[in-house]
Order: C-alpha cells, then sequence, then structure tokens
C-alpha cells in the first residue's frame, strides 16, 4: 500500500466516511456534476485515486477496530518468580493501553491470511517480565488450541516440575527453522496456573510482539505476526513461504485425494441409483466405494458430500441457548420478564449483545478465562446467562465441517439418468479456536429474538440466540472456500434422442 494512503487507511472511521459523503453531496450541488464525480473529487482531495480505492481502504480499517487483549500477566504474585525491586519498578513498563493502529492492521491482515488458508493457530504476546524470567501464562485460548489438537491438556497435568512435559518447538523465520524446546508445566504455587516456555524466546520476538503457534505432527512452530507480512513470505518462496506450503499440503491430503477420484470420476457420464433428489448422491457415493448407510457421520474420511444439480452485512453463524443449570434466569422467559419492553400489542427483547459496550437494555458480554465461560450481565451488575466456551465451539463445528459441494448437470441417455460432475466447492471447518477471542473482540455479537405475544394466551417464542458475524469479517473465522473444476478432462457425450 503506498506510504500517503496508509495513514490515510488508519483514519478513515465511519464518521470520516459519513463527511465525505456529505461533502461529496454539496460539492455534486456546487459543480452540477454526477455524484460519483463528486466522490471521485473527494476521494483524490484526500489522497486516494478514486472512490473505490477509498471505499477499499475503509473495508482494510474496519479490520483493526477490534482490540488486541492486553499481555496475561497471572504469573506475577506467584511463590516461584522472585521479584527484584526494579522488576517492580519495571511493571509500570507492561503494556496496558491498545497496540498502534500500523501494527493491528498489519496483525489482522496475517491472521486473515492464516484463516483464508485453514491453519488453527493460537496467539500469545511476550511480556517485559515474562521474557527476563522465562515464564508465559498459557492463556484459555492457548489451551484450547492445544486441547483441540490433542497437542496438550493442562487439566489433566499435575503441579511440579516433576509432571513438566518438553516438546520439540521451531522458531520460523525468513532463512529458516531454528528449533528449540518448549516446556509445558503448572506450578505447585497458586492454583498451578498453566504455563509454557520456549528457549531462546528472547532472541526471536521483543515485548507486545504477538506469536502464533501453529502445530503439526505434534511439534509447535512459531510465526511473529507483528513482523512478517505473510503474504510476501509467499511470494518470496522463502523459509517461512515453504512452511505455510508444507502445512497446507499436509493439512489437505484428504481432501485432494477425494478430489482427485472425483476427477477420475468426471471423466465419464455416471449412471444414476435410485430416483429423485437423493439418486445423485447415491450414485457418487457409490462410485466412490461409499457403501449406503445411515451414519450422521461426514461421508468421505471426515468430509460430508453435499451433490447437487445444477442485503445485510451480519450473518447467523448458529443458534445456542445459554446453560441453563449456570445461568441466573432459567429460561428464556425469564430474560424476557426481566429485561424485555413493551411493543404494540407484544412484549419483546430484540437486542445485539456485545462485549464492547452494554446495549440499550443493560446487557453485555465478559468471557471468564478461569472457566472457558461466556457470561452475559447487567449493567447494575446482575448476572443474566451463561454459555460454556466448550458448547459454542461444538455447536460452530457441527454447523460448519469441512464440506465438498459437488455441482453436477444431468441428461438421459437411451432412458437411462446420468450425471456429469462438473465443479466443486470445498469449504473448510472454522478456526475453532478463534471464536472466543473474536466475540471478546466484538466481532461476533449475538441476537436476542425473545416475544412474548398479547391474546387469551400469550407464549414467549425465542428465534435465538443467534450468534452474529459481519461478512466483512468472515475471512477472520473462515478460511477462504476453493472451487475447483473437474471437467478439464471430461469426455464430452452427446444426447441420443
Amino acid at each position: 500500500m503506498p506510504k500517503h494512503n496508509q495513514s490515510n487507511t488508519l483514519n478513515l472511521s465511519t464518521h470520516k466516511i459519513n463527511r465525505f459523503k456529505q461533502e461529496a453531496k454539496k460539492l455534486r450541488k456546487e459543480l452540477n456534476c454526477q455524484h460519483s464525480d463528486a466522490l471521485n473529487i473527494v476521494a483524490k482531495r484526500n489522497g486516494f485515486s478514486n472512490w473505490t480505492a477509498l471505499q477499499k481502504e475503509a473495508d482494510k480499517f474496519s479490520k483493526i477496530t477490534p482490540s488486541i487483549p492486553k499481555p496475561s500477566l497471572s504469573f506475577i504474585g506467584s511463590d516461584d518468580l522472585k521479584l527484584s525491586k526494579s522488576d517492580v519498578s519495571n511493571l509500570k513498563n507492561e503494556r496496558k493501553t491498545e497496540i498502534a493502529s500500523s501494527l493491528k492492521l498489519n496483525i489482522a491482515i496475517n491472521r486473515a491470511y492464516l484463516a483464508r488458508n485453514a491453519i488453527e493457530y493460537s496467539i500469545f504476546e511476550p511480556t517485559l517480565t515474562g521474557l527476563k524470567k522465562s515464564i508465559i501464562d498459557a492463556t484459555q485460548s492457548v489451551r484450547t488450541h492445544f486441547k483441540l489438537l490433542t497437542f496438550h491438556d493442562y487439566f489433566c497435568q499435575k503441579q511440579g516440575p516433576t509432571y513438566k512435559i518438553i516438546k520439540t518447538a521451531y522458531f520460523v523465520t525468513k532463512s529458516g527453522l531454528i528449533k528449540t524446546k518448549m516446556s509445558l508445566y503448572r506450578p505447585i504455587t497458586k492454583n498451578g496456573d498453566p504455563r509454557m516456555w520456549f528457549t531462546g524466546l528472547g532472541g526471536f520476538s521483543k515485548p507486545e510482539d504477538q506469536i502464533a503457534i501453529i502445530l503439526m505432527d505434534d511439534v509447535a512452530y512459531l510465526l511473529n505476526l507483528s513482523e512478517l507480512v505473510l503474504s510476501q513470505n509467499i511470494s518470496d518462496g522463502d523459509s517461512i513461504g515453504d512452511f505455510i506450503t508444507q502445512y497446507c499440503k499436509h493439512n489437505n491430503e484428504i481432501s485432494q485425494e477425494l478430489l482427485n477420484k472425483l476427477k477420475q470420476i468426471a471423466k465419464q457420464p455416471l449412471a444414476a441409483i435410485g430416483h429423485g433428489d437423493t439418486s445423485i448422491g447415491m450414485s457418487i457415493e457409490s462410485a466412490l466405494g461409499i457403501p449406503p448407510n445411515s451414519s450422521k457421520k461426514p461421508d468421505y474420511k471426515g468430509i460430508e458430500l453435499k451433490s447437487g444439480r445444477g442485503g445485510k452485512n451480519r450473518t447467523t453463524l448458529f443458534a445456542q441457548v445459554p446453560n441453563w443449570s449456570l445461568s441466573t434466569c432459567k429460561s428464556s422467559a425469564e430474560i424476557l420478564d426481566k429485561y424485555g419492553y413493551s411493543r404494540e400489542e407484544d412484549f419483546r427483547l430484540y437486542c445485539t449483545i456485545s462485549a464492547k459496550k452494554h446495549n440499550s437494555q443493560g446487557l453485555i458480554f465478559k468471557y471468564d478465562p478461569s472457566t472457558d465461560e461466556l457470561n452475559e450481565y447487567h449493567s447494575n451488575g446482575d448476572h443474566v446467562a451463561t454459555w460454556s466456551g466448550d458448547l459454542l465451539r461444538i455447536r460452530l463445528k457441527e454447523k460448519h465441517e469441512e464440506t465438498f459441494w459437488i455441482n453436477a448437470t444431468s441428461e438421459m441417455i437411451e432412458g437411462q439418468e446420468f450425471f456429469h460432475l462438473k465443479s466443486v466447492i470445498h469449504t473448510k471447518s472454522p478456526l475453532l479456536n478463534q471464536l472466543i477471542p473474536l466475540i471478546e473482540s466484538s466481532v461476533i455479537t449475538m441476537d436476542h429474538l425473545i416475544k412474548r405475544t398479547g391474546g387469551n394466551k400469550p407464549k414467549v417464542s425465542e428465534k435465538g440466540p443467534l450468534f452474529k458475524i459481519d461478512k466483512r469479517n468472515l475471512e477472520l473465522l473462515f478460511p477462504t472456500p476453493k472451487k475447483y473444476s473437474l471437467i478439464e478432462t471430461a469426455s464430452k457425450v452427446t444426447t441420443k434422442k
């Protein structure tokens, strides 16, 4: 991005965009020109080639607005950590404010790149004290990441140095992979708060850097998202680019195997098995050697097959009611009674909840990392409801498994139906470990849609709670769907009349 545009990008708030539009409206009247021409003039006055370029930069601005959580210093105060007077004095230099917008933008772009390529990761931030004392708190997002990929489960680990686990790790740099040791342990002091350390981390990163942990074959790989531009590393073909390419190849072996089989099937017409809407799915599964069954598990080695013949920014991810046993309010009706409002003949609670600020009904999200629970509170301090982090991740996984969406056409040949496989859209599971961080950043919000209708028999209905995300931020959670053609080598068949 041109240097003179970058400073503009970092200030393209919604308020400023609206002001530019007002300027263009006024300019259109003054010059008696088209509205589009007036917009382009305003854009050029502010350092952009045209209005379209300005809007593209504004979209980048929207990605840097989520806050980056403050670094974890839970290890401070532990009996096993001795702090000198200078150490205590130095605590005031730990990061307590937001990082620079330009750095946030670069981190957001790198995170989006990882998401687009279906690379699961977690992030930690080294601190001044932590680097000096060789301690990093294993935060909830890190612990969840390790557990999801069966890398390490802190919950099952006993406290004390006897039970420390050492694993292989690598610092991934432009010049190559630097091998190191990773320690995972729980101290005897305090509550045995989970910790980790990487030998030589001080030479790889500095305080406030955002370090991504990527796991492959029971080994941890570290990328410094604050210093890298991952798309450029791929273009340059350096060691970082080579690592990402290898990871993607390793992670896509099954999908590539399935894609190759479908391309073989697509070389000739596929005879239909059965009739109706299910016929195409049955035919493809039979050709792949998948026996008929009623199992709800994915069809091909963990991949679901979906076959078929030939407005608002926020989109729903999934619906999930709270865990009522953990909630103060024990039903949607009780939440409605306490926090709802009258609207014509109905009594309803239609509102959006975020972790950023209280909404008009006084409701807000607060995440508790010690219990991995998402809590809803009212501005008066009252607890409303609770969702467990595991339940939310399970629901997201259920709704968005890895899927091959197969497009095919149908024709009749001598009274027999045949299918021609044309293309596949490959979607992969969202990055489950990013769900809670995105809720904490208010990128993902939740809608209550509770209503009690009037009349003789009032009835409470709940259409949610719906967890939603702005479509512009989908790339932070979902890898980009990939479309593949299946017909490069497919033979042409003429329909017989």
